[in-house]
């Protein structure tokens, strides 16, 4: 386990990549859907969309007590979020100093 500060929980973030709107969606209520997956587990420090490679991601970056629990909460993110689009793929990353580390699915 990462090293904290003053008993600050990890960061965590999960990062989307989205597909085709399930019919009848507005594409405005897909990030706040999101964001309000991730705010029934934890806190949510952020949330964010951004065009790829001209596909559209969503990030969601939050607490967790650990890579386990992040993993759950993403899961949940995840799903949630299905059912307003279609998730294409799905990446898990744990703050680090100052950068973004790969957490294993394991």
């Amino acid at each position: 386990m990462t090293p904290t500060y003053a008993g600050a929980m990890p960061s965590y973030r999960v990062t989307m990549t989205m597909g085709a709107l399930a019919p009848g969606i507005d594409p405005a209520v897909v990030l706040p859907t999101a964001r309000a997956a991730g705010m029934q587990l934890t806190t949510v420090e952020a949330a964010d969309v951004a065009v790829v490679a001209r596909t559209a991601r969503i990030t969601i970056r939050f607490t967790g007590e650990d890579a386990e629990v992040a993993t759950q909460i993403s899961s949940h993110i995840v799903a949630v979020t299905g059912t307003v689009a279609a998730v294409t793929g799905a990446k898990v990353s744990q703050r680090v100093r100052g950068g973004w580390v790969p957490v294993d699915s394991e």
